[in-house]
């Protein structure tokens, strides 16, 4: 579809001229639209996962003066507060549009605002990288199929939409910044695209280790390969030490000094400045033998990793490190730490498709390059495209990853398909025909199908849980126990702690952070247990109320697990002494007592976490 200058070529050519300033247009009209289709969950402030609700609580905090090191949560149980393994980067974002725009609107609606644009700042970075990997690898005005593709990505897309305001959307800008970087031709830029990005992302979270690894040995096997590559390695080897250490002086948290597994803490801090420093030396000494070169990669990984295991085992296993209860109870049960083949195929089959196309696609266009950097491009590509897929049958949570890097797999794989018939001489055929390879290639059909077919419906229980969900979760339910009671702290159900701490002025025991075991424990063995249990960990974190949701999704746990519990005994109506009814609306959700201690029996037990 190039080097012709006449009819849809010609366009094409105008869109390659102008490519940033459409680019930037296209991604302003595609924002837009997500504010309107959001505009009234953003009013209503509907942080819809808990992530999202602990960082605006965790924004707040820092602007009403807490220490710019002190990522503790001290609304959850308080009063030590919560262990958050976070960066304060996804903050700046957020607390810079509440800033700017407080004084002219007040903080309330400030803060919707922010919610509502902070995650369009890395919508930005993402489309634009990928519009640049795009237009090296397939063609100059083949970056307007990804922008549409990307709106088919339903796992990715869902990450950048109005009020994700969490971590997540930024990783995944880190991402295409690095597949943009294996895409650059120019050596020196592109390493430090990879190693700068991945320096990023490690200094926001470790979510992205596994994808920041698989570029660094991208890019060393480029070198092993083709000498000439040299000046990438080295330059993506400098920017990732230099890039680390400037993300942990600046970002990371008191808490995060300590030889943890699951941030960059200390023990990531060293094992990327030596993995770096050896790549450098070894890319410095560059010996001309090909085999000499994979032997020196060899022997610093070795060595490094062996490093690794004798100086950190305790990073060996998960990274999290939370105990073998804690993993019974709560980690195993975390839908998106599951692999992707446990979960029904309404939602295995729009997940996989674009990756699986994106895969098809990388494999045609990297057996039909004809160029050196887009041979090399491609392989990388390919690479980190399979890598993401396999990734998927570890985790499920690598999805919106993975259906990102298809993104240049599929365009190629479009583009190919249209250039069969956009000469054809009758304009529907050629209408029709580029229509029907947008919409397959973009997988939109998947969906479609699957509504029609009904394909493995959700059961009324199932519906019944989401609808509590969702209930539980509403600002106006939530505000009500603002009305009911004054500043308190409520024992309540672990996923429903961040809610209710960025919504009202109440505290809560524990969030599903891996950190705070010993919270997360109480809760769970608290409504798992015995009465007797209950009240001895209501009372060692000061809970002077009980709120639960009925049916919410955490609650089927605790019957599920523990049937004739302290919980499955309330859901079946049973009344105690200690507990006195608190009136809510009558359309309320939920369900809140009062905890009185002097009408509770003398406990024979003391705080327990155990049932």
């Amino acid at each position: 579809m190039t080097g012709v200058t006449s009819g849809p070529h010609k366009l094409e050519a105008w869109i390659d001229r102008h490519w940033v300033r459409l680019a930037l247009g296209a991604i302003a009209i595609m924002a837009g639209w997500f504010l309107w289709q959001r505009w009234g969950a953003i009013q209503w402030l509907a942080l819809g996962d808990t992530d999202d609700n602990l960082r605006l609580a965790q924004v707040r905090a820092w602007l009403d003066g807490q220490g710019w090191y002190d990522l503790r949560q001290y609304r959850l149980s308080p009063p030590e507060g919560f262990n958050i393994h976070w960066s304060r980067i996804p903050d700046l974002p957020i607390a810079g549009l509440i800033v700017l725009t407080e004084p002219f609107v007040g903080r309330a609606i400030a803060e919707r605002i922010a919610v509502g644009g902070a995650p369009l700042i890395p919508l930005f970075v993402a489309l634009m990288a990928l519009a640049f990997t795009v237009r090296k690898l397939v063609a100059g005005a083949a970056w307007q199929l990804t922008f549409i593709f990307f709106t088919g990505c339903t796992a990715t897309l869902l990450m950048f939409m109005p009020l994700r305001i969490d971590h997540h959307n930024w990783q995944l800008a880190c991402l295409s910044l690095t597949l943009a970087g294996l895409a650059d031709p120019r050596k020196a830029r592109g390493g430090a695209i990879i190693g700068l990005s991945s320096a990023f992302s490690l200094s926001i979270g470790l979510e992205m280790l596994p994808y920041c690894v698989m570029a660094g040995a991208i890019t060393g096997l480029r070198w092993v390969i083709d000498r000439d590559e040299a000046r990438r390695l080295q330059v993506y080897a400098l920017t990732l030490v230099g890039g680390c250490t400037l993300g942990f002086a600046a970002f990371a948290s008191n808490d995060n000094w300590a030889m943890r597994c699951d941030a960059l803490t200390p023990v990531w801090l060293a094992a990327m400045v030596a993995a770096g420093g050896a790549l450098f030396v070894a890319a410095r000494v560059d010996p001309a033998n090909r085999w000499v070169r994979l032997g020196l990669l060899g022997l610093a990984g070795g060595v490094i990793g062996g490093g690794f295991a004798l100086l950190f085992p305790h990073c060996l296993s998960r990274p999290e490190g939370v105990s073998d209860e804690l993993m019974a109870s709560w980690l195993n049960n975390v839908r998106e730490a599951k692999p992707i083949y446990e979960h029904p195929w309404r939602a295995i089959v729009p997940l996989a498709t674009i990756p699986v196309i994106g895969m098809i696609g990388a494999g045609l266009a990297l057996w039909r390059a004809n160029t050196h950097d887009r041979i090399v491009g491609w392989i990388a590509v390919a690479l980190f495209g399979a890598f993401a897929f396999l990734m998927l049958f570890w985790q499920v949570r690598a999805g919106p990853a993975a259906q990102l890097l298809a993104l240049p797999g599929a365009t190629a794989l479009a583009w190919m398909a249209l250039a069969l018939v956009t000469d054809h001489p009758k304009r529907w055929v050629r209408i029709g025909a580029g229509a029907a390879v947008v919409l397959t290639v973009a997988g939109l059909f998947v969906s479609y199908i699957i509504r029609q077919l009904n394909v493995d419906p959700p059961s009324k229980m199932m519906q019944t849980v989401s609808r509590a969900n969702r209930q539980c979760a509403m600002l106006s339910s939530m505000q009500a126990l603002n009305r009911a009671l004054p500043p308190t702290t409520l024992f309540t159900h672990v996923d429903l702690g961040p809610r209710l701490i960025a919504t009202t002025h109440h505290s809560a025991i524990a969030g599903p952070y891996h950190r705070n075991g010993d919270s997360i424990l109480a809760v769970h063995n608290a409504f798992k247990g015995s009465p007797e249990t209950f009240l001895a960990n209501a009372r060692k974190y000061g809970a002077t109320h009980l709120l639960t949701c009925p049916m919410m999704a955490e609650t089927t746990v605790y019957r599920a697990r523990a049937p004739g519990g302290f919980y499955d005994r309330m859901a079946k109506g049973e009344n105690f002494p200690f507990l006195v009814p608190v009136p809510l609306p009558r359309r309320s959700p939920y369900r809140l007592w009062r905890i009185d201690y002097d009408a509770a029996p003398k406990l024979p037990i003391s705080p327990s976490t155990t049932n």
